[in-house]
């Protein structure tokens, strides 16, 4: 949901909001200043849910052994990542001026904990079908 609040308009309420927001963010008290500096027009907001995203030893665990499985078939990083993601979250042949790719339907950026762990589960099933070990990950790794 965006919300929008037009300076000429709602300045009430924007000036309110702002005080709310320097009371429960003490800390960014200097952000929300160059923000309101910034304010010529108005101000958008945008609430949505917030998402636990994928951890930092989830994605270099996948990074790791997408790169060594990657060598074992020829592939760079890159390459076997979008291999990966075709293969995990399906694919759509697009025509190009290159001629037809061949495209992920979803990207992994946005992915959450569980999903990402999909991810992960996917990358190590498709090498064992290629003869490459990929290890379990260790409860902070997935």
């Amino acid at each position: 949901m965006k919300l929008y609040l037009n300076k000429l308009h709602d300045t009430e309420q924007l000036t309110k909001l702002l005080f709310f927001l320097r009371d429960i963010f003490p800390a960014r008290l200097q952000e929300i200043v160059d923000l309101t500096a910034d304010m010529s027009y108005g101000m958008t907001i945008e609430l949505k849910p917030q998402k636990t995203n994928r951890s930092r030893p989830q994605e270099n665990y996948y990074r790791k052994w997408a790169r060594e499985f990657g060598k074992h078939v020829g592939l760079t990083p890159n390459e076997l990542h979008e291999e990966i993601l075709c293969i995990h979250f399906g694919s759509e042949e697009v025509d190009t001026p290159f001629g037809i790719k061949r495209r992920p339907i979803q990207r992994s950026n946005d992915s959450d904990r569980d999903e990402y762990t999909e991810l992960i589960g996917t990358l190590i099933r498709v090498a064992a079908e290629m003869d490459f070990t990929i290890p379990e990950p260790r409860h902070d790794d997935a």
